[in-house]
């Protein structure tokens, strides 16, 4: 067992994160007085974006488990505590459970009016269409649908959570062998759960365009995100019951090669999914993309382009910076922000395809579900220690160095 404190502070900081989740909720309940469809697509994309965060954690420590990887034991605690946090969302989700009519057309699509147009509706081909969709499309199968997704991400963040927590106290090894049973045998449910939330959640804003791979593409901006938190996280993670003087500059090291290689991962992703859509040339498809590429919301695109991918992959190419704690984290920061851009690209055109705009929900709900979770996070790590004490390869991963 290492000499670690329990977790004491951050009292203030979870204070502070709450307040401002409960405020920026209130606020938002307000825009949503005021204009409901606005307020709620402004929830979704903070939604969205905070847990797809917390449900990439829950599925990076099962894929560290899986592939019996040492070096990150040092750093897991704070990747399940990030995961942990997904039962809040459980109660956050809510909102878009009972406002789903203000989101998805396919609730009313008769009487949907497209968001700034002049009562443009379906046609009647285009509701023929959405009929044949009727038996996955329907709220009864949709709220069915958020159970389960919820269900799987709890159950399987708190088994390997709750294993990890008990091992700290009883130190049996038999606790590290149970979680590396679960978890390979968890993530085909993981992977299916986050990618077929995205098309709830994301694709059917528009339901007649679809893509097989949109729900990797959600999956890799998250988990690069994902991966931006735990540094960030770690940088401040110092003093005498934080964990952050224990981890080395190897283990940054790998933090930026992660960082890198799912900036390069986003990137191939997003350009097979407009390519193959491109290459078909199909009008129920391309409608999408025509939207993001052309008019008003091109510069948004083309600032994801430059923004998301060739400013941070060429940053984090150097090895140099990679072994600098606070620079990395400065671009963690940075990516963390083109991620809600990201996120704005997905969502917005929906309700605003004259091009882009800005209401003032967007940052209330933005900062209100950040809020809750982070303060969530906080909440769940005091008391406890910031690393597995006693888990058996916490001393090989204190001592890792580059191979």
């Amino acid at each position: 067992m290492i000499a670690v404190d329990r977790f004491t502070g951050g009292s203030k900081a979870m204070t502070v994160a709450g307040a401002l989740g409960v405020l920026g909720l209130v606020l938002t309940i307000v825009g949503f007085v005021l204009d409901p469809q606005k307020a709620l697509f402004s929830y979704l994309f903070g939604f969205s974006y905070w847990l797809g965060i917390a449900v990439a954690s829950i599925i990076m420590v099962a894929i560290f488990h899986t592939a019996k990887v040492k070096w990150i034991t040092v750093l897991r605690r704070t990747m399940e505590t990030m995961g942990s946090s997904v039962i809040f969302f459980a109660v956050l989700v809510l909102p878009i459970l009972a406002g789903a009519k203000y989101l998805f057309p396919w609730v009313d699509a008769p009487n949907w009016v497209f968001p700034g147009t002049d009562g443009v509706k379906f046609t009647e081909v285009e509701l023929h269409h959405l009929h044949h969709k009727h038996p996955y499309l329907n709220l009864t199968f949709f709220y069915i649908r958020q159970a389960i997704y919820f269900f799987t991400w709890i159950f399987v963040s708190s088994r390997l959570r709750g294993w990890s927590l008990q091992q700290d106290t009883s130190g049996e090894l038999e606790l590290t062998a149970k979680q590396r049973r679960f978890a390979p045998g968890s993530l085909p449910f993981l992977a299916l759960t986050i990618t077929f939330a995205a098309f709830d959640w994301l694709m059917t804003l528009t339901p007649l365009w679809q893509s097989t791979i949109f729900g990797v593409y959600y999956f890799c901006g998250s988990f690069l995100s994902a991966f931006c938190v735990v540094t960030i996280a770690t940088v401040n993670a110092q003093g005498k019951d934080g964990y952050g003087s224990l981890v080395t500059t190897a283990h940054y090291h790998n933090l930026g090669k992660l960082m890198f290689a799912f900036t390069a991962f986003w990137a191939y992703i997003a350009f097979s999914q407009f390519f193959l859509i491109w290459a078909a040339n199909l009008p129920e498809e391309a409608g999408w993309y025509r939207l993001r590429i052309t008019g008003p919301w091109l510069p948004v695109s083309l600032s994801l382009l430059i923004g998301q991918f060739l400013l941070p992959f060429f940053t984090l190419l150097s090895r140099k910076l990679k072994l600098q704690p606070r620079r990395l984290a400065v671009i963690a920061v940075y990516i963390l922000v083109m991620h809600a851009v990201d996120m704005y690209w997905l969502i917005w055109p929906a309700v605003s395809p004259q091009g882009p705009s800005f209401h003032w929900t967007l940052l209330t709900a933005f900062v209100g579900v950040g809020g809750i979770a982070v303060a969530g996070a906080l909440w769940q790590t005091r008391g406890r220690y910031t690393v597995p004490v006693k888990d058996p390869y916490i001393s090989e991963s204190l001592r890792y160095v580059q191979p």
